[in-house]
């Protein structure tokens, strides 16, 4: 993995700037949410199953306030079909832009297609790579608000309208922090609304707690690496009797020697994650099992049921044969009589 490079490229981040990163599956709009919050189209966005972002990417805007929001776009990190490798890159890559820490994660959904059980995973895996933590700050971004305004429905009511279980648990961990998001509209009275009500619950993350973002390890190793890098680079420029050349060598040096620890931290990761996965696939191969199981049992209770009617039904018929045939007997014994 590429370093940043010593000049242009690093820049620390600002004192009193937020970070929101977005993370969510492929296709469910986080780009166009990022050009939704910092007020442009900064982020490559468009309609697409496989989608457009391919790698981590950094905008900031400066709300009226003054406020600065550092706004974090990221590819499908926690889908399926997302091979370890790519992920560690993209993992280290995003956390060396929130070196300070992260305030909101924004986890992005769409109200178009219902809550699936890879969705579920991806948090889950979001939670287990992170830390039961990282739900203190996670708020869930709901995109399609147009959708939900051509059916004259609200997102209570979409929450409402058989809410699968699993988005029930999704929402409880998240402390129920819910935005609904329409990326296509043009009312700017409308944009200002929905970002209003996402900054509230950002607020909100930020004084539950305390106001420290989410860090760990992690986040101090590279910052940590990346602040020695940037001292030695200002040192170099005021070394005494070194020619352009030999201060260019030794900023290449302290270039590779950060770019391979950011090399190591990377295998780390990966490492980390190789280790998540393979926990939720032995808890879903669990929970896979248990429901079959449950599933089977409840398919031989209605087999058993089935049988058992069968056999009342049978008996019903015969019972009633048989008294028709006694009926049948009766009525010419009678006319025998007669």
């Amino acid at each position: 993995m590429g370093g940043s490079a010593i000049s242009d490229d690093w820049e620390f981040t600002t004192t009193g700037a937020r970070t929101l990163v977005l993370v969510g599956c492929t296709g469910n709009g986080k780009s166009a949410t990022g050009n939704s919050i910092v007020g442009r189209k900064a982020f490559k966005s468009m309609s697409s199953s496989a989608g457009v972002t391919s790698t981590c990417e950094l905008q900031r805007t400066v709300l009226e306030d003054n406020q600065i929001l550092d706004v974090i776009d990221t590819p499908g990190l926690f889908d399926c079909s997302s091979e370890p490798e790519f992920v560690g890159n993209e993992i280290v890559k995003c956390i060396n832009m929130a070196k300070d820490g992260i305030h909101a994660v924004l986890v992005v959904l769409s109200v178009r297609s219902r809550f699936s059980r890879e969705e579920h995973a991806a948090v889950q895996s979001l939670r287990e790579f992170f830390g039961s933590k990282i739900s203190d700050y996670m708020i869930l971004v709901f995109t399609g608000g147009d959708d939900l305004e051509d059916n004259d429905e609200t997102l209570d009511d979409y929450l409402g309208r058989d809410c699968p279980e699993l988005l029930k648990n999704t929402l409880k961990m998240c402390g129920n922090r819910q935005v609904l998001f329409d990326n296509k509209t043009k009312d700017p009275l409308k944009k200002a609304e929905q970002l209003k009500q996402l900054l509230f619950l950002v607020n909100v993350v930020v004084e539950n707690n305390a106001g420290k973002p989410y860090t760990d390890d992690l986040f101090k190793e590279l910052k940590k690496g990346a602040t020695k890098l940037h001292n030695q680079a200002t040192e170099v420029n005021f070394l005494v009797g070194y020619t352009k050349q030999e201060r260019l060598e030794l900023k290449e040096q302290m270039q590779k020697s950060y770019e391979e620890q950011l090399k190591r931290i990377t295998e780390v990761v990966e490492s980390k994650l190789k280790e998540t996965t393979h926990r939720l696939e032995e808890q879903l191969a669990k929970e896979q099992a248990a429901r079959l199981k449950s599933e089977l049992s409840a398919k031989n209770a209605q087999k058993k049921s089935d049988e058992e009617i069968r056999k009342l039904r049978e008996y019903l018929e015969r019972a009633q044969r048989e008294t028709e045939e006694l009926r049948g007997r009766s009525d010419r014994g009678a006319c025998n009589i007669l």
